[in-house]
């Protein structure tokens, strides 16, 4: 047995050597944080942070001021001499880095920090040794060093003024309706990789958390409420009893409820408060972030529903009267979440409640996203099901989407598309996925996917986030089939969830739940600057059999769909799954009975091909 199980670590890690990997990676392997079986290593470690934040927000002049108190833990082995500060409003300052233009009237002075204190004791914030600035981060210099297994606790008092822009998944929407995101003084990943995470926040590339404690007090005029990440803990204090009464039937009901209808809006009787502020308080566990939206006329449905792990999800939607695609939102999200529970990725929902917020494009949060209305049934199910989709990846899995948005914005197009197939009549919603990378592969902006994020700009960013990964995604069902490629995710996701996987956990994961080497796929869908497109090189009639020889044009190994016609009717057929090219060939033949012919068509719908025109032989 003891020879078995060192033949398959010594077939593990042989076949882990077929992908490239960088230093600073590979180091996560000698120190055996990340084993080549696609799990965590013996050594493996993360931080994680408690935060206890209050804030006030004046509707009127859109300031926001704030006190938290941050319990840090050091599970690292290293002694931590600095802390980095992420300062995420300060993305709308004059002189900031930005990936997209931005409105003058946007512009905004950024964070101003008060106060801070470190184990109880106020620190000089006017000393650049103490705390230094640089655009969205600060560094603060420890007074000791912060020793392993240990906890530092900082208190910050803050205040920003919240742009009257609406960009970059936050903002002002109306004069009284705004989402409030990325917006606390919140500690950087300090991890196994890289040390300290200090990537500065331009607008394109997203999230990277640790997995945090949150309780949050929110102080806004009575007139006001709030949907947010987390658990609401006093509703019975904020509501009035007919409305309470009608939010807790929205838990526990298989309907959708309409807590606030348009008649309600004017309805000061709403809220029990007889003062002129309200707190809401909520709590959240083991999560990557905090947001919230609020607004004193939005409409609010909400319903439950019952996962297959006995647990009831809270499922609701907030938004404007004017969003008419929006009364259908409540139950869009519930069916996404059945979907996802139950179906693909078939893995129970990870949290208590789900919000979708009316407010623009499209961006994911824990347990709450930020949604514009959209003009089409399509269009309303397709952002919906792709923002919740996100509650598995990257907030279930810790991902740095900083370095790798393709392990999460490509598990997000992949996952809902037979959801959406089944939810809007006469659309193949793969094809069209695979239709749309077809236009943008080969050319000179795609860049291969383990290039970190924050080198990509513009659509070279899209390709890579969302079109080639969840193609890659696709092809990789094709080939494993539901159930085995089922097998494969789960494996990983049990391996990671809560964790911070990368690239190379995912790759090792699969081939150790599949029991194949599966490089010969990853490397050129992952590593290489290559392009789906197969060709038919010949054919030739040999002892009553037809012979026909396929070519790998564009180095992107995928199935093979063969129409073998004569007088514009399919006299026989053929698909072949994309281990046809697991060797590295670039060629593939194959034989059938001679028949009748006068043409060869290869390809399909479902297939990334980017030529066209070299996909039919006539005889």
């Amino acid at each position: 047995m003891k020879i078995i199980i060192l033949s398959i670590l010594f077939f593990i890690q042989l076949a882990a050597q077929d992908l490239y990997m960088p230093v600073n990676i590979l180091s996560a392997y000698s120190k055996k944080t990340r084993s080549f079986d696609g799990k965590a290593g013996e050594n493996y470690w993360q931080n994680k942070s408690d935060y206890h934040i209050k804030v006030s927000i004046d509707p009127k002049d859109r300031m926001i001021v704030g006190w938290e108190k941050i319990t840090y833990y050091n599970n690292s082995p290293d002694n931590i001499t600095d802390i980095v500060i992420r300062l995420y409003p300060n993305i709308t300052t004059a002189n900031a880095m930005r990936d997209f233009l931005f409105s003058l009237n946007g512009i905004t002075e950024g964070v101003k920090i008060k106060r801070i204190s470190v184990n109880s004791i106020d620190v000089d914030i006017f000393d650049t040794k103490v705390l230094r600035y640089s655009s969205t981060n600060a560094r603060l210099f420890l007074p000791e060093e912060l020793l392993p297994n240990s906890i530092i606790q900082l208190e910050i008092e803050w205040s920003f003024q919240l742009t009257l822009a609406n960009f970059a998944r936050m903002g002002t929407y109306d004069s009284t309706s705004f989402f409030i995101a990325y917006w606390y003084p919140q500690i950087a990943v300090y991890d196994d990789i890289d040390g300290w995470d200090t990537q500065e926040y331009t607008g394109y590339t997203e999230m990277y958390n640790d997995f945090n404690n949150y309780e949050v007090e929110l102080t806004v005029p009575r007139d006001f409420h709030i949907w947010a990440t987390g658990v609401w803990q006093n509703p019975e204090k904020i509501l009035s009893d007919e409305y309470l009464g009608l939010y807790h039937q929205a838990k526990i009901s298989d309907e959708i409820i309409r807590i606030f209808k348009v008649e309600d809006l004017l309805n000061k009787n709403k809220y029990r408060t007889t003062e002129q502020n309200h707190t809401f308080i909520f709590k959240a566990e083991e999560v990557p972030d905090f947001a919230f939206g609020m607004s004193d006329h939005y409409l609010w449905d909400g319903t439950s529903y019952l996962a297959p792990d006995g647990k009831r999800i809270y499922i609701c939607a907030a938004y404007k009267e004017s969003s008419k695609d929006f009364s259908d939102v409540t139950f869009y999200a519930k069916e996404s979440i059945k979907y996802f529970s139950e179906e693909m990725p078939g893995y129970p929902y990870p949290y208590p409640s789900c919000t979708v917020w009316n407010g623009s494009g499209g961006m994911e949060y824990p347990m709450i996203v930020n949604n514009g209305s959209a003009n089409s049934k399509a269009g309303t199910i397709g952002v919906t099901a792709h923002e919740i989709a996100h509650q598995y990846m990257p907030f279930m899995m810790g991902i740095n989407e900083r370095k790798y948005a393709f392990m999460d914005e490509g598990w997000a197009v992949f996952f809902p598309l037979e959801l959406q197939d089944r939810m809007v009549e006469n659309v193949n919603h793969r094809a069209r996925n695979i239709s749309a990378f077809n236009m943008v592969s080969g050319t000179e902006i795609e860049m291969p996917l383990i290039v970190p994020s924050f080198l990509l700009k513009g659509n070279s960013y899209r390709i890579s986030a969302y079109s080639r990964s969840s193609v890659a995604y696709d092809m990789l069902y094709d080939y494993l089939g539901k159930d085995l490629f089922k097998k494969a995710l789960h494996h990983y996701m049990n391996s990671w969830k809560g964790k911070h996987p990368i690239p190379y956990d995912f790759f090792y994961s699969v081939n150790s739940a599949v029991g194949e080497n599966l490089n010969w796929f990853f490397k050129p869908w992952f590593f290489d600057f290559a392009y789906p497109d197969l060709a038919i090189d010949s054919y030739k009639i040999e002892r009553n059999k037809l012979k026909i020889k396929i070519e790998k044009v564009g180095g992107l190994p995928v199935p093979l769909k063969v129409k073998v016609l004569n007088k514009n009717e399919i006299v026989t057929e053929k698909y072949f799954k994309a281990d046809i090219w697991k060797k590295g060939n670039q060629f593939f033949e194959f034989s059938i009975d001679l028949i009748e012919f006068d043409q060869i068509v290869i390809g399909d719908e479902n297939i990334p091909d980017v030529k066209a025109s070299n996909n039919l032989l006539k005889k």
